[in-house]
């Protein structure tokens, strides 16, 4: 069974749900079901026509890559931006946190991304700066920058992955906890996901997430 390894960290108010460890599966025909999630939307993808979803992928694009997307940031300003960021100095205490299943203290949240049962990163969202997420390697050093639309945490909201030389690697568009819509750095349409599966833009299954 093949893995794709995806750092995504959703942290809101105390509450974790991580796309990591993603595995491909067999996918089986299924018969398509629409599902209300709360606030009246209606998870649908597999149900309307091929146009709808086209439609769909395009506006979410168009509202995640506006006139003012940075798709590459000067490397040496990101890092400036980012300097009390570049490594954790206190990386030995949330590696053992995250290691024991602590998702939350009382300043930070904390997820963790394991292979085979080894803890290999981790991610910390400060509660006094809610709209970023910083994800580190074991030893503390910064690999990734989540940025969160002003509106976050609350629905729907954008966010853009950067690694630590200020290059983008992502963008999703959340509809809900249960609904994204993912582009890479390209802009180009990955999935929809709803809980813990993605679909492609023709409505198969492609990817399962083991932690949503």
């Amino acid at each position: 069974m093949k893995k794709i390894a995806i750092l995504i960290c959703v942290l809101m108010l105390g509450k974790t749900a991580i796309s990591a460890d993603i595995q491909v599966t067999n996918i089986q025909d299924k018969k398509p079901t629409s599902v209300v999630l709360t606030g009246n939307l209606v998870f649908d993808w597999l149900d309307i026509a091929q146009i709808d979803r086209d439609t769909a992928i395009e506006k979410y694009k168009s509202e995640l890559f506006g006139n003012d997307t940075v798709f590459k940031y000067n490397k040496k300003e990101f890092k400036k931006e980012y300097k009390d960021f570049l490594k954790d100095a206190d990386y030995k205490r949330h590696y053992m946190l995250v290691k024991n299943n602590v998702k939350e203290t009382d300043d930070e949240n904390l997820c963790g991304f394991y292979k085979r049962n080894l803890l290999i990163s981790y991610a910390v969202q400060y509660k006094n700066n809610l709209r970023s997420v910083y994800y580190y390697d074991a030893l503390g050093n910064l690999r990734y920058v989540d940025k969160f639309s002003e509106n976050y945490p609350n629905f729907p909201y954008m966010s853009k992955q950067y690694r630590a030389n200020g290059v983008l690697v992502s963008a999703i568009y959340f509809m809900s906890h249960d609904m994204q819509y993912m582009y890479n750095h390209n802009a180009e349409f990955q999935g929809a996901w709803y809980k813990d599966k993605m679909y492609d833009r023709h409505a198969k299954q492609i990817l399962t997430r083991t932690n949503w």
